[in-house]
């Protein structure tokens, strides 16, 4: 049943929708030990822990609840169980703004939860319930709520099973129903378990059917390196560890992944590179672009062929849970209000930043306003952590590749 406890809806209409995963992250909060050890978690040890914070997680909460802060109106669509943790989510969604948990959807399944374990300097782990999330199907997102918007963003899909099964089929559904109804569409991705029924899934299969709707798609580097090539994914997991991984890529392996998904059918490949920011591709085909819908780009001809490297801002990290999703708001936000490339992906990487500097996932996000004064005054940036034979950095201080075909007009 779809949730009727909102109360005053927002002023705006929506102009982008948020579906897919969401669930409740428990956060401890994680001190730093100050001795230059990091935390370690092993079996048997007690770990002294501070209170835990409680947020909404996932990429419907994370990315639907930065572009709200950002100042894109926005409708978020996922499913809870009606249990302790499935109010909890309501309420604090309710909380972000009047409105925003209108079109959320109350069954009978438990609600998803995560605990964050996030210590200081290095990356988080997760212990994860998939819950509701597993039985949300195409079903679940009323068309009726899609049909006025410009974009539609769906999160996660290997964290929900019903979206995984069959080969995409309510994946496939739902973003060809979008694309009837003239709304651009966008794809976040996740790393599965490789022992879980959705590490098993073929993958590229999955990707082949759903990407030729997609029209930007937001994998991160070791999600895609682990759906494209398994073999290359395991020999970097062995060499440099699941969290390192970026240490073993180059930015050839990164364009010639980013090329595949263009050519299984994806407008605009943005893909989230860690803590060495943002890499973007885009189709050399106009025609492609101008099939965006009502995302269509407001100069076409300046997504074209593009091949670009946004490194991220300095900051102090608290941590990094749903950094990535808010480095996608703070992109699509760009998109929204007809960024060309580089504004948009430097705006990506600003609005990532700035997440990282809470210990959840949006309440370091200010409105864009707020972002993109920080980034006039001269925000400092981190240099690029690859070899940049044949790239050239920018005004804007992103860097250019080599295979970028339109750079002299957007510089």
């Amino acid at each position: 049943m779809q949730h009727k406890r909102g109360t005053k809806r927002l002023g705006a209409a929506p102009v982008a929708g948020v579906a897919g995963h969401i669930c409740l992250d428990i956060i401890p909060s994680m001190a730093d030990r100050g001795d230059g050890q990091r935390t370690a978690i092993e079996p048997g040890k007690l770990i002294d822990v501070g209170p835990a914070l409680l947020a909404t997680g996932g990429a419907v909460s994370n990315t639907g609840l930065a572009l709200h802060r950002l100042g894109t109106p926005v409708t978020l669509m996922g499913k809870v169980g009606d249990d302790v943790f499935g109010h909890a989510i309501l309420e604090i969604v309710q909380r972000a703004g009047a409105g925003l948990a209108d079109g959320m959807i109350v069954g009978q399944d438990p609600s998803s939860y995560s605990v964050v374990i996030s210590p200081p300097g290095t990356d988080r782990l997760f212990l994860h319930c998939p819950g509701a999330n597993d039985t949300f199907g195409a079903g679940d997102v009323d068309s009726r709520k899609i049909a006025g918007l410009r974009l539609l963003h769906f999160g996660y899909p290997p964290l929900m099973r019903r979206m995984y099964v069959r080969g995409g089929r309510e994946m496939v559904t739902l973003l060809r129903r979008a694309k009837d109804l003239g709304v651009g569409t966008s794809l976040d991705m996740a790393r599965p378990d490789p022992a879980s029924a959705a590490g098993q899934v073929d993958w590229l299969a999955w990707l082949a059917g759903s990407l030729p709707h997609v029209d930007v798609f937001h994998p991160s580097f070791d999600e895609i390196l682990f759906m494209l090539d398994r073999e290359r994914y395991d020999a970097l997991e062995r060499a440099h560890g699941a969290s390192a991984m970026m240490d073993g890529a180059d930015l050839v392996l990164i364009d010639s992944l980013a090329e595949r998904l263009l050519g299984m059918g994806a407008a605009v490949v943005a893909m989230k590179l860690g803590d060495r920011g943002l890499f973007i591709k885009t189709t050399a085909s106009a025609k492609r672009l101008k099939a965006m819908g009502r995302a269509v780009p407001t100069d076409p001809a300046l997504w074209t062929r593009r091949q670009l490297l946004a490194p991220c801002y300095r900051v102090k990290v608290v941590g990094t849970t749903g950094s990535g999703d808010c480095t996608i708001a703070g992109f699509l936000h760009g998109l929204l209000k007809g960024f060309e490339p580089e504004r948009a992906m430097n705006a990506a990487v600003a609005v990532g930043a700035c997440s990282v500097e809470q210990a959840d996932a949006t309440s370091g996000v200010p409105s864009w306003g707020v972002v993109a004064r920080r980034m006039a005054k001269g925000w400092p940036r981190r240099l690029p952590q690859f070899e940049m034979g044949g790239w050239t950095q920018t005004r804007s201080g992103a860097w250019r590749g080599p295979g970028d075909g339109n750079g002299e007009r957007a510089c």
